[in-house]
């Protein structure tokens, strides 16, 4: 096996032409280091990592909920998927993620679309143990800030995981994903007001679980950017929904010069109005490779591949290790440089400021990890 060599000291990455939030400074560097390790979860010995936790942020304040892992045997092997309730709630402060409490949630969760506020996050859908849920969640911080106060709010009329759900106007706007266990490209509008969902026009592309999205500014007005996902096959394909239109419109496709780039399995921040960070995204030739022979070879054959695949090294998967950066403004994607990390899919991500948390994640089929990076925004 190779040696994997994790960054331990700050790696200086070039972000070129973004523009903060709150002003018109050209961002220059995003400063990598490593935070700390997600605490163990309840009743086990030591954090193995997870993949698909809720994540996000109430002001200072990080959730970190749920997901799921491989703690008993691999994949190889055969070993289930669990999937946890224990929640974190930390804080940001100047040395670092500080662990404030761990507690656990009502039931587990994981793969469902964390949309953070000023005030609370929202959660939307998500797998546990015996199923998918189709509820809407509501987090909070307690007065005194010590805990998370947890709400039901709302149910959806369909099971729901691993799409795109964004918040504009008191209204969840939900699509593509696993909706009653089929990928899907069905589009709704959840009235957080009066509880109501109505269908929007049906998504364009091919129907998938696992894009990524955000509300971006094209110069113009707000539209909803979604960008790849996959099925058997990744897509690299981009479109834009107009909310006062309800229309969508093709716009660039994940690439980087002439090389399409598969960004299934990535999460993303917004930057700021115009532009969007992503980060990590599994190699589109070998998840189609993959795809194709695990559902197509039988016997020994199928042994033997699936020996070969589950004991590569993480960097033999390819994984996208480019800061991805669209600009709605200019429909343009740019590299910002290299994560000094191992690639993450399923990763949680959560921007505070200036700041930018990755935590857990894929490095490879199975196998998670149990770290917390940072990266600073410099101006």
């Amino acid at each position: 096996m190779k040696k994997i060599i994790l960054a331990s000291s700050i790696a200086s990455l070039l972000l070129i032409g973004c523009s903060s939030t709150n002003s018109n400074q050209t961002l220059k560097d995003v400063n990598w280091k490593y935070s700390r390790d997600l605490p163990t979860p309840k009743g086990y010995e030591k954090q193995i990592g997870v993949a698909g936790p809720l994540a996000g942020n109430i002001g200072d304040y990080i959730v970190i909920a749920g997901g799921a892992n491989f703690p008993h045997k691999s994949v190889l092997e055969g070993g289930p998927k669990v999937t946890y309730s224990d929640l974190y709630l930390m804080k940001q402060t100047n040395n670092g993620l500080e662990l404030i409490k761990h507690t656990q949630l009502p039931k587990e969760i994981g793969y469902g679309t964390a949309i953070s506020t000023a005030n609370g996050i929202y959660y939307i859908g998500g797998t546990h143990q015996k199923g998918v849920s189709n509820e809407i969640l509501y987090l909070t911080l307690n007065k005194d800030k010590t805990d998370i106060e947890i709400k039901k709010i709302g149910e959806l009329p369909f099971d729901y995981h691993s799409g795109v759900a964004v918040l504009k106007d008191n209204n969840i706007y939900i699509v593509t994903g696993k909706q009653n266990g089929q990928n899907s490209k069905n589009f709704y509008k959840y009235d957080l007001t009066t509880n109501k969902i109505s269908e929007l026009k049906m998504f364009p592309g091919t129907e998938r679980s696992q894009s990524i999205g955000q509300i971006l500014n094209n110069g113009q007005e707000d539209l909803l950017y979604v960008f790849g996902g996959g099925t058997g096959v990744a897509f690299t394909d981009g479109y834009a929904y107009n909310f006062n239109k309800n229309t969508w419109e093709k716009v660039k496709d994940v690439k980087l010069g002439t090389k399409d780039i598969s960004v299934l399995g990535a999460n993303s921040v917004k930057l700021n109005i115009n532009e969007m960070m992503v980060i990590g995204g599994f190699n589109k030739e070998i998840w189609d490779d993959a795809n194709l022979k695990l559902g197509g070879l039988k016997g020994e054959e199928l042994a033997k591949y699936k020996n070969s695949y589950f004991t590569k090294d993480p960097q033999d998967f390819n994984w996208n290790q480019d800061m991805l950066v669209y600009n709605a403004k200019d429909n343009t994607w740019k590299s910002a440089g290299k994560v000094p990390f191992l690639a993450p899919c399923g990763e949680g991500l959560v921007k505070i400021d200036n700041k930018i948390y990755s935590i857990n994640g894929e490095i490879k089929p199975g196998v998670r990890s149990e770290k917390i990076y940072v990266g600073t925004i410099e101006n």
